[in-house]
């Protein structure tokens, strides 16, 4: 039994549905855009009266929205959340589905390790992240051209989103499968590792409302690669990827440890 073409298979027809729903966001927002240019109104006239809390929830910042990269900026936002929901609830449903479907015991007496089977797994749900990704990246890169009037250079930007973005995946991956893998029931490891998601994205509203939380922002990972530094600032910042490299490798020694330690009569 190939255990990773098995996971692949299994969520085949999920992975279909996560990629044609990012692909229509894409497609709306940019649709969008063309509505806004074309009003001849500017956007950045049309939200310069909304309050500061309701700019910091729909991610408005400082960036010049009248332009296709901080239109991109803002879409970006939203892109990242679908990214990392899809990401978390794969990684812990991909450890705790042999639970809920009562198959654990009939995978654990096969004559393969549960080292080679979280292997397996874990490599078949970042398989379906980096699809995930890169229908995402193509479908930037294809529809902002499509609506860049103005001929502005982006497609390096993009790439340097999707780079953030994918790691941001790889993070909440990790947590899911950690949570999956240490709860004595598995089966709410997706709705709790959801909940800390939307948890430490609203703590990062919070930090933009309050500078005096600023301190804070290590502690939520949508502060780590935002789209306004990696495209108009300093890019992908060296501590960031050390603190995501870092929590990334303890979190899957903690779902390696756990996950063989499994009670299959739990």
């Amino acid at each position: 039994m190939n255990i990773f073409v098995k996971e692949l298979k299994s969520y085949r027809r999920s992975l279909i549905f996560w990629s044609i729903g990012v692909f229509l966001m894409v497609a709306s927002g940019m649709a969008k855009y063309a509505a806004y240019s074309s009003s001849g109104q500017s956007i950045n006239d049309l939200i310069a009266d909304l309050p500061k809390s309701l700019k910091a929830v729909m991610g408005f910042g400082v960036v010049d929205l009248s332009k296709i990269s901080g239109y991109y900026s803002l879409l970006y936002i939203y892109l990242l959340l679908m990214a990392t929901i899809h990401a978390v609830m794969l990684g812990a449903s991909i450890i705790a589905k042999e639970e809920r479907d009562k198959t654990a015991e009939f995978l654990f007496v096969k004559p393969v390790s549960r080292t080679k089977i979280i292997t397996a797994k874990l490599l078949a749900a970042f398989t379906n992240i980096v699809i995930f990704n890169l229908v995402t990246l193509i479908s930037s890169i294809t529809l902002i051209e499509k609506y860049n009037s103005a001929g502005e250079s982006v497609n390096g930007e993009i790439v340097l989103t999707q780079v953030g973005m994918f790691i941001l995946q790889v993070l909440f991956l990790v947590i899911g499968s950690a949570l999956a893998a240490v709860k004595k029931k598995p089966k709410t490891a997706p709705s709790l590792a959801t909940g800390i998601l939307l948890l430490t994205y609203m703590l990062s509203i919070a930090i933009d409302l309050n500078e005096n939380m600023d301190e804070l922002k290590y502690l939520t990972p949508f502060k780590y690669f935002e789209a306004k530094n990696l495209m108009l600032g300093s890019g992908l910042e060296p501590i960031y990827l050390i603190i995501s490299v870092i929590v990334a490798a303890l979190l899957l020694v903690i779902t390696f440890t756990f996950y063989k330690k499994r009670d299959l009569n739990a």
